[in-house]
């Protein structure tokens, strides 16, 4: 049998194989490195119209992979769906559009708006674009297009009734994919409102087509947010999927980008684990216990991180830790998240443990808390701006907290007024559904989004992977830094 890596050749293969970005629209998908999480599978079914997931759970990866044939076909064999070998696909709406694609950028789009563009027949506009119909694609200007839909309806109707036929006589679907919405427009409540027209556009496909259909990825916030006051609309959520990671799903994850690796490092971890199959030049399929069994996963890890967050059992065990802490208050973990509080905790094992027994060390696993909860927050910050502002007030504070004792950071902050004035403000994120001056609202809302946790006894707690970046204590939890 082949050796085990070294420890260190176990570093270099760490760092190596989860790489330096961890973005998708910085590190998009490809053969080697595309995995198929038995979770996700439903989110690519055609049929499927809504995708919601929160950040960095895949949306723009997925979206980039089906516009791909080669890593369609990866998913078709891997998920059993060969009706993804029958799709055409089509990008609806991502960043970056320009007189190349068949949708315009944000800030096009914003001027569209300023002029009185109507949302539903903006994207009526957008959806004949990407059918190509001559009509339509001849016009040069997108304020003549959005006109020339408004003035021809019976246009539209025949446009989507001639490309269902023709994908009928072809035998495929076509698919258009709208990825990327949080960057319709600056002003969350018109970027609600483009959602919700898209969304009552998208259902129409479905309803009234038989091989014509939209995939729409989208955060479940602003799947909430957008209204849902058009006919049928709670079809949508019926018929909707949601990218969760489950713990065995993050590990195969780790596992796969592993032994994907091109290098020698990644073919000795590949040669202590069975049978990988070859699917195609340079890709590797693990064995399904590296992948679906927990106990052959914790196995692995342990000759990763040891098997303690310390020197014995009561300290926690590594497998079931490293994800238990970085879960928000729903559970969710974001491979995002994982794969980075991985990679920071090689670089500082390296640093300050490099003689200790496994390539991870777990004090450099704690302190890469630390990492993985600073970008959290600055997600959450972009995402969902008047959460972060709420849970900042707690600075210095100590979790488990009375509500009554959140209440009062938030009247000594006057956390009211920034919330009016983040309503006022057209270039602020969206602010709570509930009102400004409402605390219990306010809190019932924080946990609704995995922000906060309430316990049975009433008092609230705080995820590690918010308290931590916001410089909040826990009595024997994971420290602040001083």
């Amino acid at each position: 049998m082949t050796a085990a890596p070294t420890t260190d050749e176990y570093r270099t293969l760490i760092t190596r194989a989860l790489g330096v970005a961890l973005d998708a629209d910085t590190d998009g998908p490809d053969l080697q490195r595309l995995f198929t999480p038995s979770s996700h599978r439903l989110a690519l079914d055609p049929d499927v119209t809504v995708v919601r997931g929160a950040r960095g759970t895949g949306k723009t990866y997925w979206a980039k992979a089906l516009t791909d044939p080669e890593l369609r076909e990866v998913a078709a064999r891997s998920y059993m769906m060969p009706r993804l070998r029958r799709v055409r696909v089509t990008t609806g709406f991502t960043t970056g559009g320009s007189a190349d694609t068949p949708f315009p950028g944000k800030r096009r789009i914003a001027r569209l708006l300023r002029e009185g563009a109507d949302p539903e027949v903006f994207w009526c506009a957008v959806v004949m674009m990407a059918l190509g119909v001559p009509e339509i694609a001849s016009i040069p200007d997108w304020a003549d297009r959005i006109r020339w839909a408004d003035e021809n309806e019976d246009a539209y109707e025949d446009a989507l009734r001639k490309a269902d036929r023709q994908a009928r006589d072809s035998g495929e679907t076509r698919v258009l994919l709208f990825d990327a919405l949080d960057h319709l427009h600056a002003d969350r409540k018109t970027a609600d409102r483009l959602v919700s027209a898209l969304f009552e556009v998208a259902l129409e496909l479905r309803l009234t087509t038989g091989a014509l259909r939209a995939k729409i990825f989208v955060r479940p916030d602003m799947y909430d947010s957008a209204p849902k006051t058009f006919p049928d609309a709670s079809k949508l959520g019926a018929n909707a999927a949601d990218l969760t990671w489950s713990r065995e799903n993050l590990y195969g994850l780790l596992f796969h980008r592993l032994g994907n690796h091109p290098s020698a490092e990644a073919e000795k971890f590949r040669a202590q684990y069975g049978e990988w199959l070859v699917q195609s030049e340079g890709r590797f399929v693990a064995p399904v216990d590296l992948i679906a069994d927990e106990k052959c996963q914790e196995r692995a890890f342990v000759a990763l991180a040891g098997p303690y967050m310390g020197t014995e059992r009561r300290k926690g065990h590594t497998f079931t830790w490293v994800p238990n802490h970085l879960q928000d208050g729903k559970g969710r973990v974001s491979p995002r998240t994982w794969l980075l509080a991985l990679r920071t905790a090689t670089g500082l094992t390296a640093e300050r443990y490099a003689t200790q027994q496994y390539p991870l060390h777990y004090e450099a696993i704690r302190e890469s808390l630390h990492e993985a909860s600073r970008v959290r927050v600055d997600e959450l910050k972009e995402d969902i701006g008047w959460a972060a502002t709420a849970i900042e007030q707690l600075e210095g504070e100590r979790v488990p907290i009375e509500p009554s004792v959140v209440r009062q950071c938030w009247e000594r902050g006057g956390l009211t007024e920034i919330l009016r004035h983040m309503r006022e403000d057209d270039d602020e994120n969206s602010g709570p559904r509930a009102a400004a001056d409402d605390p219990i609202g306010l809190i019932d809302e924080l946990v609704e989004l995995g922000v906060l946790t309430e316990r049975t006894s009433g008092a609230l707690d705080l995820p590690d992977v918010y308290r931590l970046a916001f410089d909040i204590g826990r009595k024997g939890g994971v420290p602040r830094k001083s």
